[in-house]
Order: C-alpha cells, then sequence, then structure tokens
C-alpha cells in the first residue's frame, strides 16, 4: 500500500483527520456517510457497537470495505480498551484484562507487557488496529474523579515504567498504542466530561511528575498521544484546555519533547470543549494549536458542523493548506505502518488467546491483591456462615462502563467451597436499606463488605454501613475495596482491609482466595492512604 497526500483531495484530506463513532451494530446510515461523504480517517467504537465478538469482528470488515469501495485509505479503527473497570468490550470469549492500577500492585512491567499484548492480539482479531490506551496519567490527587484505578499509581517513574512496556506489547503485536491524557490530568479534581480543570504547578514539578511518562512514552516510540482538557497555566497563560493550546501540543509535546507521531484530542464533545469553544471551532483550535486528528464520538449534526467547519478555515486562509497536509502526512504513514504489521503477523482466533491467557491472569490477580490491614480477621472460617455485601452500580459513568459483572464474589466465595449468602443492592444506600442489612448481618459470624466507589469519595450509604457493621461485637468483619484503594480513608477504624482494584472475575476468585488463606495478597500499594 502506496498512500501519498498528494493523490487526496482537500476533503478527503479533512476527513482523514477526524475520527468519529456512531450508534449501531452494523453499518448503518450514520457511519456510511461519516465514511462515504466525509471521508473521516478514523472510527471509534464504544460499547454500543459491540453485541458479540463475531459481530464486533464483522462490523470492522464492513466498515473497512466500504471505505476501500470509496477510494479511501484504510480506517483506523480504535476504542477504549484500557482493562479493568474501562473496557468497552467485556464480551463473553474476551479476556478480561487487569486494569492499570491493579498492573501497578502487583509490580511487574513484565505483566504489564504480556497484558499489552493479549489485549492487541485480541483487538487486533477484531478489526481494531489502534487502542486509546495506556492511560499514563500520574494519579497522586485521592479525589480525583474521573483517573484514578486507570492510573498505574502516584509514582511517576512506576507510571513511566509501566506504561512503556504496556505501549511495547500493544505495538509488538500491531496495534497502535494512544499515551494519555497529554500533559497530565492525574492531580486534577474536576471530571473534564463536565468541565474544565487546572493543573496549577510551576514548570519544574510538571518535569518531575506529570511530564516524565509522556517523556518516556515518546522514548519508546508511542504511535499517538492523546491530548487532555485540562488547563496547564504554567505552560499555557490563557484559561484554555491543552487540547485547544498551541504552547501544550506544538511548543511542548512537537517541538521541545520531540514528539512524531499522531497527536489525537481528546473527544470534543465533552464539556470542557463543547460548552466553552464548542465542537466546530474546537476543532479549528485543535488543528491550529498542533492536533492531527479530532475526536467526535457520538452527534452526527457535531461530527458534520466540526468537519466543514475545518474546511472552510483551509478555504479562507485561516488554517493553511500545509498545515493539513503535514498531519495527514502522519496519519496515512502511521495506516502504512499498520498494514505492513497486519500484514506480517497473521490474526490468532481470539477464542485461542483467550485460553491461553486465562492462566497467566489469574496470576496477576493473585499478585495484584492488597492486604492494607488486617486485625487477626484473616483468613476467614470456611465453614462459618457468611454474610457479603456486594454493590451494584445502577448507572455508568462516562468512562465507567465494564461496572459489574454477573460473577460476584459471593459466586467467588462459594466457589471455593464457602458457606455464603450474598445481598446484592446498590451502591448508593438509604438509612433505611443500611438498617435492613446491619439487622441481616447480625445472624452471621463473618461478614465481608465489598466496596465500590465510582468517583472520588466513597458513597455515605456504604460509609454508614461499615460504621455500623464494626459496632456488632459477634461478627467478624471485612472490608475490600473492588474499584477504588481511597475507600480507607473514609473508614480508618476498619480492621481488616484489603485492595482489589477492580470486581472482575480474576480478581473476585483471587480475593476468595486470599480471604480462604489459599492465596498470599502479595500486591503493594501504588498510592499512599491517609489511615492509621
Amino acid at each position: 500500500m502506496n498512500l501519498r497526500v498528494s493523490d487526496l483531495t482537500l476533503e478527503q484530506k479533512v476527513g482523514q483527520m477526524f475520527i468519529c463513532g456512531f450508534d449501531a451494530l452494523t453499518p448503518n446510515d450514520h457511519a456510511k456517510k461519516l465514511i462515504q461523504d466525509y471521508h473521516v480517517g478514523g472510527i471509534v467504537y464504544f460499547r454500543r457497537n459491540v453485541h458479540t465478538l463475531s459481530q464486533l469482528s464483522e462490523l470492522s470488515e464492513s466498515l473497512q470495505q466500504i471505505s476501500a469501495a470509496s477510494g479511501q485509505p484504510p480506517l483506523i479503527i480504535s476504542i477504549d480498551q484500557e482493562g479493568g473497570m474501562v473496557a468497552r468490550i467485556d464480551h463473553e470469549g474476551i479476556s478480561r484484562i487487569p486494569g492499570n492500577m491493579a498492573l501497578g500492585a502487583a509490580g511487574s512491567e513484565e505483566y504489564t507487557y504480556q497484558v499489552g499484548r493479549i489485549g492487541a492480539k485480541e483487538l487486533r482479531s477484531l478489526g481494531i488496529n489502534m487502542n486509546f490506551a495506556p492511560c499514563i496519567d500520574v494519579n497522586n490527587n485521592p479525589l480525583n474523579p474521573v483517573i484514578g484505578v486507570r492510573s498505574f499509581g502516584e509514582d511517576p517513574k512506576a507510571v513511566a515504567a509501566h506504561g512503556a512496556a504496556a505501549i511495547k506489547g500493544y505495538q509488538e503485536e500491531g496495534v497502535s498504542a494512544t499515551a494519555k491524557h497529554f500533559p497530565g490530568h492525574g492531580d486534577t479534581s474536576v471530571d473534564s466530561h463536565l468541565g474544565l480543570a487546572s493543573v496549577p504547578h510551576d514548570r519544574k514539578r510538571l518535569e518531575q511528575v506529570e511530564l516524565y511518562p509522556f517523556k518516556k512514552a515518546i522514548e519508546a516510540d508511542v504511535d499517538a498521544i492523546m491530548t487532555a482538557h485540562v488547563s496547564f497555566p504554567s505552560i499555557e497563560p490563557d484559561p484554555i484546555p491543552a487540547t485547544l493550546s498551541h504552547a501544550v501540543l506544538t511548543g511542548l509535546l512537537r517541538e521541545e519533547m520531540g514528539f512524531s507521531g499522531l497527536i489525537i484530542t481528546d473527544c470534543l464533545e465533552m464539556h470542557a470543549i463543547s460548552k466553552g469553544a464548542g465542537v466546530p471551532e474546537g476543532a479549528i483550535r485543535a488543528i491550529e494549536a498542533g492536533a492531527d486528528c479530532v475526536l467526535v464520538s457520538h452527534r452526527l449534526e457535531l461530527q458534520e458542523s466540526a468537519v466543514e467547519a475545518v474546511l472552510e478555515a483551509v478555504k479562507s486562509g485561516r488554517i493553511t493548506e500545509e498545515r493539513i497536509n503535514a498531519s495527514v502526512e502522519r496519519v496515512l504513514s502511521l495506516k502504512m505502518r499498520n498494514a505492513e504489521k497486519a500484514a506480517d503477523s497473521p490474526s490468532v482466533e481470539i477464542t485461542e488467546i483467550n485460553s491461553e491467557a486465562k492462566e497467566l491472569l489469574s496470576e496477576i490477580a493473585g499478585k495484584g491483591i492488597t492486604l492494607v490491614k488486617d486485625e487477626q480477621q484473616l483468613p476467614l472460617n470456611r465453614e462459618a456462615s457468611t454474610l457479603v455485601y456486594w454493590p451494584e452500580l445502577l448507572k455508568a459513568t462516562e468512562v465507567d462502563q465494564a461496572w459489574t459483572h454477573s460473577y460476584t464474589l459471593g459466586d467467588a466465595l462459594n466457589a471455593h467451597g464457602g458457606q455464603v449468602e450474598e445481598i446484592r443492592i446498590g451502591t448508593e444506600l438509604s438509612d433505611d436499606e443500611v438498617n435492613t442489612v446491619v439487622q441481616e448481618a447480625s445472624r452471621y459470624k463473618q461478614v465481608v463488605v465489598a466496596t465500590y466507589t465510582s468517583e472520588s469519595r466513597l458513597p455515605s450509604g456504604q460509609r454508614k454501613l461499615v460504621e455500623k457493621l464494626m459496632q456488632l461485637e459477634s461478627v467478624k468483619l471485612v472490608v475490600a475495596s473492588t474499584r477504588n484503594p481511597y475507600d480507607m480513608n473514609d473508614l480508618p477504624q476498619i480492621p481488616t482491609y484489603l485492595c482489589c482494584y477492580e470486581n472482575t472475575p480474576h480478581y473476585m476468585n483471587a480475593l476468595a482466595g486470599v480471604l480462604y488463606g489459599e492465596v498470599s495478597p502479595d500486591g503493594k500499594l501504588p498510592v499512599s492512604l491517609n489511615y492509621k
């Protein structure tokens, strides 16, 4: 395949700079319009595009056929498959790879590399050639509502090492990695889906913390870097997101740090952009700042208006065609590299990958479970009556879409031979619900509470539940966070506390093994907790 910028019309070149999504399981009119009429260079998948793995593979093939029939270059087909709690695909047959903080707790870069390889092999078998991962934000703010367990931890060097290992794993298997969110979204307390966050630190601190993992990602030849809709006053004095800042994207990332790959925006429909500059103007300003690819994930009218706005900006002279050509050259170069990798590495059946990965992923889970505190509660007595509280998130957040699984901790404990009853209830508990659960718990010898926090603080109902359970003198109480390790900051007096970092089946099995003394909890906290 020999792709040249000179072979494309202006409309095609502008289209190649957009990655867009649509809501369907097959190529609907929305998808066809994006490819045939607007010449988009890439498609992004969400859970709405996935019913089964075979269906998803057929969707990818159909989209590529539509692009080829339209005389277009091959599509970048992308997805957010970070692992753990951020997985657009967690359907039957896929390996449920661990998320970043679980890998950070396991402490092995080799594990992270192998997980990247597994993830990439599976994505490539589904026709996906770019993953919007790894997230290499340094999560040093316990109140961060959007990063949290998506980060490898709070140590910049550890984050950088794991990030480089993940990049190597993905790209060796023919899937472009996308390091995110540049220059760093870890030390924020605002979700950029909902508003504009700011990282107010000086340049020296940014060099030591936020920027360090990205420096190492560039050294690892990462194919793409995704921007953050976060302001950085020490780099860009105007109160604008990094996505729209020439000083950040061109001055810092392209020129100072020497990044030569694709710069991709986070979705412009997020409120930090859409409620500020707006999507069409945001697309123009992102390209002026130095972005190569603009991500507009959902609404066709916004996608159309953004492409048309950029095209008009070129025709009017606001953006030069040379600026467009430079980005399209990078886009086509990446597509050619991915095509060559795909030709050299034939896809493997996903069922075969999944089968080979199970043992390794179970091993990693056992190495990641972290015992933070234990006042002689463990191991639990397998023969004693045990009650498990299992939280079910009734509504997913923007990023947290693998939020609940049919396989629960109660299932795992019973599979290990326990005598377990389980109460499944929402993560937000009313006082009446708390009292009902506590009354039920008084009939048991052992109680395990699996806490779940999808944002920054443990919901008050879960906190009240644990505090009341601690007052039951005859009950042995264990608390295990199944997502946010910071839950203990709201429960400093609990007698026994474990961190799992996710509620996926491998980790619930490993937790059950730890609770019954079969598995050693070898994980190390990748973040700091405030407790005595």
